[in-house]
């Protein structure tokens, strides 16, 4: 249950060569940037994998108009095909979950919402029980999936912040810094080359290094950026020449084990394409996918998994999956009505977490299965009111 609280808290043909590296242009425009929509960014509704086990949030409950909605997070530890409640008690969450693992443990950022201008950070060692606090962070966090990282080897985490500011802090997170901003990142020569509009994510890399993502006002140019020896570098792919008269957003970066994951929107006009990118370094080689064309449809989760796995859930039930380098976006069959996101199964399979009201259903889909099955429904006990 949720409530108000205090502050303390899969394979076909090779999808895509291993390309240079820089930010990624596939083209360098004269003229300067110009404003142009970016797609929006898929919902906090994702999951995520630690040593520990699968981690997934999603909103539940009724009208975010009356403050009837509530995120729940999720857990199915490692080895088992059962999942758990095991959202942070006490503190107000109708603002969103945000999630980031660091080996073992979990870090979950609940978004400011209402009379609630913090964001408090909730720390869990094990299989989501108990939770510490720590923090807070005196900001509001991005409404972003990846809002938050931790660094590998020190756990310092990384943070985005709502008006584009990212801060860093050591474990314990009671003291932040900040790190650069949008506006100073579009001032340096980096983001001068991308035309840099606003920023999406940030992740470290597997050696450490802090990254940060965003959108791309010059066409053909993907924004990540790593900070090193002070500077800000390009570390996006080079994009081919097809996507050279695209606009680029970066809607998810993310680090499993020593690798990292990007998902690409390319938008032409009203058409999308979304792609896959994958480096297992700091950003010198990456692998890119084959565009999967939207057609219309729009994005609403995205959710890495090992190996560099991807999964997106659709409007309208429909459902992608990618497995990796070297492989192709495969749809999957029509989706459990009500599907908020999904999660990697055991055995290389997928699992659908659906809300209705305060019923979550896991379905599951067995690899090479055409046909999804229920496994599980967990009620949950939601307070309607409770955050008025």
């Amino acid at each position: 249950m949720s409530r108000p609280g205090h502050r303390p808290a899969i394979a076909l043909a090779l999808a895509g060569a291993v390309l240079a590296a820089g930010c990624g242009s596939a083209a360098h425009p004269s003229q300067g940037p110009a404003t142009r929509p970016a797609p929006p960014a898929p919902s906090l509704d994702t999951s995520l994998i630690t040593a520990a086990g699968t981690w997934a949030v999603a909103v539940m409950g009724g009208s975010a108009a009356q403050h009837n909605n509530f995120w729940q997070l999720f857990m199915r530890p490692a080895g088992t095909t059962r999942w758990k409640l095991v959202t942070p008690p006490g503190t107000a969450d109708n603002g969103g979950l945000v999630l980031a693992a660091g080996g073992q443990s979990l870090i979950t950022g609940l978004r400011p919402s209402q009379d609630l201008t913090y964001t408090p950070l909730a720390v869990t060692a094990g299989d989501g029980q108990p939770w510490s606090s720590a923090g807070p962070l005196d900001a509001a966090l991005a409404d972003v999936p990846d809002a938050l990282a931790p660094a590998p080897g020190s756990r310092n985490l990384l943070a985005l912040l709502a008006d584009g500011t990212a801060t860093l802090a050591a474990p314990g997170y009671a003291s932040w810094h900040t790190l650069t901003s949008r506006q100073a990142l579009a001032a340096t020569s980096a983001g001068r080359r991308c035309g840099l509009q606003n920023l999406t994510a940030a992740a470290y890399s597997p050696a450490g290094m802090p990254l940060l993502a965003g959108t791309c006002a010059h066409p053909g140019t993907a924004g990540i950026f790593a900070y090193t020896d002070g500077t800000w570098h390009p570390a996006g792919p080079r994009l081919p020449p097809a996507l050279a008269h695209q606009n680029i957003t970066v809607l998810r970066l993310t680090r499993t084990a020593g690798r990292t994951t990007a998902l690409l929107a390319a938008s032409a006009g009203s058409a999308t394409s979304l792609l896959a990118a994958w480096t297992d370094g700091n950003g010198g080689h990456w692998a890119l996918s084959p565009p999967l064309r939207l057609n219309g449809a729009k994005l609403t989760s995205a959710s890495p998994g090992p190996r560099g796995t991807t999964a997106i859930v659709l409007n309208g039930n429909r459902g992608q999956a990618i497995a990796g380098p070297g492989t192709s976006w495969q749809p999957l069959p029509a989706l459990p009505a009500g599907t908020a996101t999904l999660a990697p199964g055991p055995a290389g399979g997928l699992d659908a977490l659906a809300v209705h009201r305060t019923t979550l259903t896991v379905w599951h889909l067995a690899p090479g299965s055409a046909a999804w099955h229920t496994t599980q429904t967990i009620n949950v006990p939601i307070q309607f009111g409770s955050s008025s």
